[in-house]
């Protein structure tokens, strides 16, 4: 039987996640009874298996850094960030009112209502193809707020293998 922890909500539905460490959490509504999140957990023991060894696979390439490395990534972003903003947004002709560096965990960068751009530090951590296609994403937000047809044919005009950037992404 699969090790999980249970959490009782005020839901109505039965889910199942994997955490980034790979520990399997169960939400539960307050009034399910253990056998039906039993049989729930075991009827779904196949993709827990598959998704717990994804997220073990992805925490040993980007395992989490030490205070050192993570100054040198905030440093690093600092110091490339801007300059590459700078240059995508002069191809592009879309300016953001502004660039700020955080210790999001779960997306890369973010483009405000305001068209102010976001960039995680830990984004650092890939390959410069994939540091630009990012940018030039968060730029195209600034002309496209969604990601429709024309968002996407405007980062395809800057960078036509997009696709193979964004992959570098998913580790």
């Amino acid at each position: 039987m699969t090790e999980y922890t249970l959490v009782r909500s005020a839901r109505k539905t039965l889910a199942i996640e994997i955490t980034r460490t790979g520990e399997v959490v169960v939400r539960a509504p307050r009034r399910a009874a253990k056998a039906r999140i039993e049989a729930f957990v075991a009827q779904h023991a196949g993709w827990i298996a598959a998704h717990q060894a994804k997220q073990l696979e992805r925490l040993a390439a980007h395992p989490e850094p030490d205070e050192a490395e993570r100054a040198a990534l905030i440093a690093r972003a600092k110091a490339e960030l801007p300059g590459k903003v700078a240059h995508y947004a002069a191809v592009m002709g879309l300016y953001p009112t502004g660039i700020t560096i955080t210790s999001a965990r779960t997306r890369f960068g973010s483009c405000s209502g305001k068209n102010r751009l976001s960039f995680s530090w830990r984004l650092m951590q890939y390959p410069d193809e994939a540091v630009d296609y990012v940018v030039v994403h968060e730029l195209a937000h600034i002309a496209h707020k969604n990601h429709g047809p024309d968002f996407h044919a405007c980062v395809a005009a800057v960078l036509p293998d997009h696709k193979a950037r964004r992959a570098l992404l998913r580790w």
